[in-house]
C-alpha cells in the first residue's frame, strides 16, 4: 500500500450482483426495459424513468453502517474498506505460484496506455516494497473486506487450479469461470475464519494456504476509480478501486455486527427509488453507479458487459464540489471541471452551474439540492466504453 498519499487512504470495494431464483428471491416477472413514452432511456436532462424492479433477475448487496462509524454513519454501502498491508504481502507468491508467471497472475490485460491508468493501478509497487501488483492486491482487498463484513467468500479451490491455468494458457479469460465457489465451508469452519479474518487481515492469508484455495480475483473486474472530495465526509478521505462481480444466485449473507448493522440484496432500480423515498440513504458514488446499472436488467447481459469492458480501463474521478444553494459534484469531462487536482481541487464559483442548460455540450455533475434529493446532468460520452447512468427525477415527491 502507498504510504507515501498526503490526502487518501487506499481502499477497495465491491458491487456484487447475483441473480434471484425465480419464485424464490426476487420477482417472478422479468419485462423488457423500455423508456418512457417520448423519452429515450437514459436521457441526462430528466424526462427518463427508472426502470421497474420486474425488469430486474438480480440483486445487489449493500450494506448499511453503523451509526457509530467514523465514515459515513448509517449510510448503505458496497462491501470493501481500506487496504491493509498484508494485501501486499508477498506470501501471496505462494499462494498463487502458479499464476506468477503470467501477467498480473492471469488477469485479463488492459488494452489502457500505463500512463493513463489510475495512479491506485498505475503504481510500481515493487518500488513501494511489494512483488504484488495493485491489480491484484486491490482485488485481494475487496474480497477480504466482502468475507469480513458480509460472510460472502469468493474462492476458488485448488483442485479448479488446473482448469484456471489451462484458460490462461489458451489465452481465455480466467475470469470465465463459473463462481461456484461461495460460501462452501461448512458454518462452524467459515464463522471460525471470518472471526480470525476480522481480527487481523493477515488471517486471509493464512485461512487461503490451509484450506487450499485461492481468492477469486478472475471473478472481478474493474468497474471505476472513486476519491473522496474534500471537506464532505469528514477528514478521512479514500482512494477506492471499485470491482464488479456477478454470481449465480445470491450467497448465505451475514453482516458483522460491528461496522455493519444489516444488509440487503436490492435490484438497482429498488435501492434507488428507497433513496428517493428517504427509506436509506447512500452516497453520491453509489447512486451514480446504481444509475449505471439500471442499464442491464439482466444478470448475463451485466457480467458480459463488465468482463468485456474491464480490458479498456478506468478512469479516477476525483469529484470537485461547488456550495451554493445547493452541492454541485463536478466529475471529469465537465466544462468547469479544474485541469489541476492535485489534492484540494477548487473551481470557479463565478457562474452558478446549476444555471446551465441541460443540452449544453460538456456537462458531467451530480447536483445534490439535500440528503435525499440528487440528480444527475450528463452530456459527455463516457471514456473507456463505460456507461451513462440511467438518469431519472430524483425528488422523493416524484410520482
Amino acid at each position: 500500500m502507498n504510504t507515501n498519499l498526503k490526502h487518501w487512504k487506499e481502499a477497495a470495494t465491491l458491487i456484487l450482483a447475483a441473480g434471484y431464483r425465480l419464485g424464490a428471491d426476487g420477482p417472478a416477472l422479468r419485462a423488457p426495459l423500455t423508456a418512457a413514452p417520448g423519452s429515450p432511456l437514459g436521457s441526462s436532462h430528466g424526462g427518463s424513468h427508472l426502470p421497474h424492479k420486474s425488469c430486474f433477475d438480480y440483486g445487489v448487496l449493500l450494506l448499511k453502517r453503523s451509526s457509530k462509524s467514523g465514515f459515513m454513519p448509517n449510510a448503505y454501502v458496497f462491501p470493501g474498506g481500506m487496504a491493509d498491508p498484508s494485501d501486499f504481502s508477498s506470501e501471496w507468491l505462494d499462494i498463487f505460484k502458479s499464476f506468477t508467471n503470467y501477467h498480473n497472475f492471469g488477469l485479463r490485460s488492459v488494452r489502457q496506455p500505463a500512463e493513463t491508468r489510475p495512479p491506485i493501478f498505475a503504481t510500481d509497487r515493487l518500488k513501494l516494497g511489494s512483488p504484488i501488483p495493485g491489480e491484484v492486491a486491490f482485488r485481494i482487498c475487496a474480497l477480504r473486506e466482502t468475507f469480513e463484513e458480509s460472510g460472502v467468500l469468493l474462492v476458488v479451490s485448488k483442485q479448479k487450479e488446473k482448469s484456471l491455468l489451462k484458460s490462461v494458457e489458451d489465452r481465455c479469460a480466467t475470469d470465465q469461470v463459473l463462481h461456484s465457489k461461495v460460501n462452501e465451508l461448512c458454518g462452524s469452519e467459515l464463522s471460525k475464519w471470518r472471526t480470525l479474518v476480522n481480527q487481523n487481515p493477515s488471517n486471509f492469508i493464512r485461512m487461503c494456504r490451509e484450506l487450499e484455495v485461492l481468492p477469486n480475483i478472475w471473478a472481478l473486474h474493474e468497474w471505476g476509480n472513486w476519491l473522496t472530495p474534500t471537506g464532505r465526509y469528514g477528514v478521512t478521505r479514500f482512494d477506492t478501486a471499485f470491482f464488479i462481480c456477478c454470481l449465480q444466485e445470491i450467497p448465505h449473507t451475514l453482516h458483522d455486527e460491528r461496522e455493519i448493522v444489516r444488509f440487503q440484496w436490492s435490484t438497482p432500480s429498488e435501492v434507488l427509488q428507497s433513496y428517493q423515498a428517504q427509506e436509506l440513504w447512500i452516497a453520491p458514488p453509489q447512486f451514480y453507479e446504481l444509475s449505471r446499472m439500471c442499464r442491464f436488467p439482466l444478470l448475463k447481459d451485466l457480467h458480459n458487459f463488465s468482463s468485456q469492458r474491464a480490458t479498456e480501463g478506468c478512469e479516477q474521478w476525483l469529484p470537485v464540489l461547488i456550495k451554493d444553494e445547493h452541492y454541485t459534484s463536478l466529475l471529469p469531462g465537465d466544462k468547469l471541471y479544474p485541469l489541476d487536482t492535485s489534492g484540494e481541487a477548487k473551481t470557479d464559483t463565478s457562474t452558478d452551474p446549476q444555471l446551465e442548460d441541460p443540452q449544453d455540450s460538456g456537462l458531467h455533475r451530480i447536483l445534490i439540492f439535500d440528503p435525499y434529493t440528487t440528480t444527475l446532468q450528463i452530456t459527455i460520452t463516457p471514456k473507456y466504453n463505460h456507461l451513462l447512468p440511467v438518469v431519472a427525477q430524483a425528488s422523493p415527491h416524484d410520482s
